[in-house]
């Protein structure tokens, strides 16, 4: 081909070229705004707020008011005690009530604060009422005899422990037993040893016919 007929060719296909381009970078563009316009609506949208739900309104009730349940009365009627009509033996100690003997005793202190009590019985009536003097060295012998450095230095108190024993003619002490114990084994040991400690007593009283009294000794500790 020639180059004028080349250049007129080129001149020929210029104009058909550029309505081309153009026509596409219309379209292009028509394509880029449409998307930008669509993308935007949707991140507008998906920040948009939801409207909140509106609250029911509950009416208030009112609390109930409740009456004090009263704790309901039971009348019983009293109850029969049971009693033993069996009399008890002379000179027992009523159980639970603590106290002297219930034969005549005499009453005295055994170092600081423990106290002890003295029965006596035998043929021929009040015993210590007709030898008041053997029953003061009967207590006198006893209370010399007690040491308070026998007892447990832990304990401060026990109850009432209780002992029984015989004195023969000739004064000597036998059948030592404990009625009631204190509820401490050193307590009851050390009025025990007191008892032993004591044998011989004087003779007995040679107005007194029996041949023996018993001895009903009684101790409670205190410190």
């Amino acid at each position: 081909m020639s180059p004028d007929a080349y250049q007129h060719a080129a001149e020929h296909l210029e104009k058909p070229l550029l309505w081309s381009l153009a026509f596409h970078l219309f379209l292009f563009g028509s394509l880029v705004l449409s998307t930008f316009q669509s993308h935007r609506g949707e991140t507008k949208g998906l920040y948009q707020s939801e409207p909140k739900p509106k609250e029911q309104e509950i009416p208030a009730q009112p609390i109930p008011e409740f009456e004090r349940n009263k704790p309901p009365r039971y009348s019983t009627r009293p109850s029969r005690v049971l009693e033993n009509e069996a009399q008890p033996p002379p000179g027992a100690i009523p159980y639970g009530q603590g106290g002297a003997p219930a034969m005549p005793y005499t009453q005295f202190t055994m170092g600081a604060g423990a106290a002890a009590g003295l029965g006596f019985t035998g043929p021929g009536g009040d015993f210590a009422g007709r030898f008041s003097w053997y029953v003061e060295s009967v207590r006198n012998r006893i209370s010399s005899n007690w040491l308070q450095s026998t007892v447990d230095p832990s304990v401060r108190m026990a109850p009432r422990a209780v002992l029984t024993f015989q004195v023969m003619r000739d004064g000597s002490v036998v059948n030592i037993e404990l009625l009631r114990s204190s509820g401490n084994t050193s307590v009851d040991n050390s009025a025990r040893r007191a008892i032993l400690s004591s044998s011989p007593m004087p003779r007995l009283p040679e107005q007194y016919a029996g041949s023996h009294v018993t001895v009903e000794f009684w101790f409670d500790f205190r410190r």
